[in-house]
């Protein structure tokens, strides 16, 4: 395990936001920072890459001291999909393993059922940016029916514990959740 190049990636975000730089500068040179670290598949460590048969996990990989950012390893077994959901924070998205199908939508009108916006496959080395202002409304899915892929996010807080939503996509209703950790 190459270790080297995810502290630099944390290194690297540390500094970002030492320096105070606005979200689209930190969103933007983040992504350079996640490409490097997901262009070699030699760092992850086995026990962040396990999956459930039921369930895609979500490994805890580094949480910020201060809890500006955290670092999670996205494990998703064949054909597992998350609902539609929001994050309420900025995030990077990059690929690792296999691909993944991301679907967003649109803020829903009450009542309304859920607009989509589009879909795109992420392929290992692809990076997608997501925020509250831009949009930040998704679904994902495990590109694959056949193996398993492993995404890495990198998200403005400490995600396991930020209050979120999940979209009834049929009448955009929502309802609160929280995450958590497969690994804590």
């Amino acid at each position: 395990m190459n270790s080297m190049r995810f502290e630099q990636l944390v290194a690297g975000f540390s500094h970002l936001l030492d320096d105070g730089v606005d979200e689209r500068t930190l969103l933007e040179e983040g992504a350079v920072l996640l490409r490097d670290v997901i262009a070699v598949d030699d760092w992850l460590p086995d026990a962040c890459s396990v999956p459930h048969p039921q369930y895609y996990q979500q490994y805890l990989l580094y949480l910020d001291p201060a809890e500006r950012f955290s670092v999670v390893s996205f494990v998703w077994g064949p054909g597992q999909t998350t609902p539609v959901h929001d994050h309420t924070v900025w995030a990077l998205i990059g690929m690792l393993r296999g691909a993944e199908m991301g679907e967003r939508f649109a803020v829903p009108e009450q009542g309304q059922a859920m607009r989509s916006l589009g879909t795109e496959i992420l392929h290992p080395g692809d990076i997608e940016v997501l925020s509250p202002a831009t949009g930040d409304i998704h679904r994902v899915s495990n590109y694959y029916n056949d193996q398993v892929s492993i995404s890495i996010h990198i998200y403005g807080a400490d995600i396991g514990k930020v209050q979120r939503y999940v979209y009834n996509d049929q009448d955009g209703s929502r309802r609160a959740f929280v995450s958590g950790y497969a690994n804590r």
